[in-house]
């Protein structure tokens, strides 16, 4: 049994907190079932994604933009 998830049809979007001068770019895919997969844009299909529960998502995100990580 794999616990890698298919992320073949992974829609990626690029975060609107990456910068837009080519470096630090971050993209997320919010149409996986379950997971928030995200990965960096620069390795693109390439490069490993790290993947979030749906429900651990926000908190993550959240505690980024306060500065609390």
């Amino acid at each position: 049994m794999s616990t890698t998830p298919d992320l073949s049809t992974a829609a990626w979007r690029t975060s609107s907190y990456s910068n837009g001068d080519g470096g630090d770019c971050v993209e997320i895919a919010d149409n996986v079932p379950g997971i928030v997969p995200v990965r960096d844009s620069k390795t693109g299909s390439e490069g490993p994604a790290i993947t979030f529960a749906k429900a651990g998502w926000a908190p993550f995100a959240a505690a980024i933009g306060n500065g609390s990580l």
